[in-house]
């Protein structure tokens, strides 16, 4: 085995032991440099968040961030880029921050990311972001999981008209 590959899979076992592992101020912000994340001081790192397995050092955590639960951070697509967390960031749970190649993703200081966004621009300091509310878009006929298709639940679907602003 050469040590490239002996660093991936290590890599790999760090990131998925801090996944699961107590201590989301002190063992899993540890586990996490230990792979080349550069994590600052009084960072929480939530139950589940995945950090990128490829390109850990690309990855740039600043204080007093916090994590929230399954949230993943992935400094590449098709390439490395560079993730950067400012100073009193916070990532909401099941939140997906996305960089791509050659490019840098900031989240600005004491920004705020919603639950379950997906973020792939820098998103200034500051700043509050949160999903649409959840809105009614069609009628279902023949419910999902009885459908024999997607294409037999496509069909099913009634649009209801926009509502009033």
């Amino acid at each position: 085995m050469n040590k490239f590959l002996i660093k991936r899979v290590a890599n790999r076992f760090l990131n998925a032991l801090a996944r699961i592992s107590p201590g989301a101020e002190s063992l899993r912000p540890l586990l996490h440099r230990a792979r080349g994340v550069q994590v600052g001081q009084h960072v929480f790192i939530g139950d589940g968040v995945y950090i990128d397995n490829e390109y850990p050092e690309c990855i740039e955590i600043h204080d007093h961030v916090q994590i929230s639960i399954r949230a993943i951070l992935i400094a590449h697509t098709r390439g490395p880029g560079r993730v950067i967390i400012e100073k009193g960031a916070f990532i909401g749970p099941n939140s997906v921050v996305v960089c791509g190649a050659g490019r840098v993703l900031k989240i600005g200081e004491g920004a705020v990311i919603s639950a379950g966004l997906v973020i792939t621009k820098s998103v200034p300091p500051r700043i509050y972001l949160a999903p649409p509310s959840p809105r009614a878009m069609a009628r279902v006929k023949i419910p999902l999981p009885t459908s024999k298709t997607m294409e037999e639940f496509w069909s099913g679907l009634t649009p209801l008209e926009p509502p009033e602003e």
